[in-house]
Formats: structure tokens, C-alpha cells, sequence
């Protein structure tokens, strides 16, 4: 039973961008709990908070969907990159730091990964080159005569 659940478990993890998703949403999270503090410091920070918190849903948004939509993984990386990029500007250095260099790298996983099927077709297309590559006969080369003469 617990062996059948570790499998399920990793065929679904391999079938999506499980981890571009999973950097997606720590850095949203990290950008998104960062302002939240106690409400007397909330009540002086005003609305530059806001910013923050509406980044940080987006970006957990877009995590999820890289998990549960893996086609639409392209968009959800560029978006996110371009998220964590904004952060850095209008969130407290993107989580000091933290919450944009996460979200870089989950939105370039996201958007770099490709599903096992696409893969193993592409390695096929490229065995299949090299099989008809080496199958085929050589150009011919010109004839030399070591005495000079033209052809």
C-alpha cells in the first residue's frame, strides 16, 4: 500500500513542473508573509503593504497552476519571473531578496520544463538522425595524384 502511494506520488510529480511550482509558491509566500506584521506596524506601513500581499497570492497563484495545469506552465513561469522581478522593486527588496531570486528560479523551471512524452520523442527523432547519419555513405573526395597531374 505505502509503496503503491510513493509511486502515484512520483508519477505525478514527474508528469508537471512540480518543482518550478514548489519555488513559485515558497517565494510568494515569503513575499507575501514578509509585510504582515503586527497590526500596529501595519497600521503606520498603510498601503504600501498591499503591493506585497497581491504579489505574493499571484505568485502562489501561478505556483498552483504550474502543479495543476501543466500546460499552461509557460505563462505561469513568465509571469512569475516577471512577478519576482517587480517584487524587488515594490516589496521590501522582493522579500529582501529572498522571495525574487526563488521566484526567478521557479519561473525558469517552470517555463524549462517539458513534459517525459515531448523527451523521449525528441531523443527518438535524434537517435533516428544519427542512425540514418551512420547508414549513409560517405561523400565522395576528390581524386589526388600524388604526381601533380589535373583530372
Amino acid at each position: 500500500m505505502l509503496l503503491n502511494l510513493r509511486r502515484r506520488w512520483q508519477r505525478w510529480r514527474r508528469s508537471r513542473p512540480f518543482w518550478g511550482g514548489l519555488f513559485a509558491i515558497l517565494a510568494g509566500s515569503w513575499i507575501c508573509v514578509l509585510p504582515l506584521a503586527p497590526l500596529k506596524i501595519m497600521l503606520q506601513q498603510g498601503v504600501a503593504g498591499i503591493p506585497s500581499v497581491l504579489m505574493g497570492m499571484v505568485m502562489i497563484v501561478l505556483g498552483l497552476t504550474a502543479w495543476f495545469s501543466p500546460p499552461q506552465r509557460s505563462l505561469a513561469g513568465v509571469l512569475t519571473t516577471l512577478i519576482a522581478t517587480a517584487a524587488l522593486v515594490l516589496s521590501n527588496l522582493g522579500g529582501f531578496l529572498i522571495g525574487t531570486l526563488l521566484g526567478i528560479l521557479g519561473g525558469g523551471l517552470m517555463f524549462a520544463w517539458q513534459p517525459h512524452a515531448a523527451r523521449s520523442a525528441r531523443g527518438a527523432r535524434n537517435a533516428a538522425k544519427a542512425e540514418s547519419a551512420a547508414a549513409a555513405p560517405p561523400p565522395p573526395t576528390p581524386h589526388h595524384d600524388p604526381q601533380g597531374a589535373q583530372p
